[in-house]
């Protein structure tokens, strides 16, 4: 931990991320990207980037675009990034953000909880997705 976050100044923000080659969990404080500290920030950021549809995993249906009401099968979507952020006071408080990418060039997110709270149709659908990668240098482009 930084000594920022050990002194309570700054709140500590564990950032994880699945190691697809090494199928481990990478596990680090989140200290250089000031825009990750929060779900809401980060939101903001893909938004920015222009991820800016919203998505909702319909079990084995598919994944629904809240935009355009499209419904896309784990074929048609790459997850290009994702997130997963813990709650400072309260470990229980977690969510992951998917930053996805469809075969027709639309762009957006879909957020879950993570852990015991985690919706089974996003897990079912994500397992199914392909296209799953982690960006783990900022500066790193598709």
């Amino acid at each position: 931990m930084s000594e920022n976050s050990r002194a309570g100044k700054i709140p500590a923000l564990l950032f994880q991320a699945f190691d697809i080659k090494t199928g481990m969990m990478i596990t680090n404080e989140n200290n250089s990207l000031p825009y990750m500290k929060t779900l809401a920030s980060c939101l903001n950021k893909m938004n920015e980037e222009g991820y800016t549809d919203e998505f909702k995993a319909m079990g084995v249906e598919g994944l629904l675009s809240l935009q355009t009401g499209k419904l896309y099968r784990p074929e048609d979507v790459k997850i290009v990034n994702f997130y997963r952020f813990e709650g400072v006071s309260d470990p229980e408080d977690m969510s992951i953000l998917y930053v996805i990418e469809t075969t027709d060039g639309l762009k957006g997110t879909l957020v879950d909880a993570y852990g015991t709270y985690a919706s089974p149709e996003v897990g079912r659908f994500v397992l199914e997705v392909e296209g799953i990668r982690k960006k783990v240098n900022p500066e790193e482009k598709k």
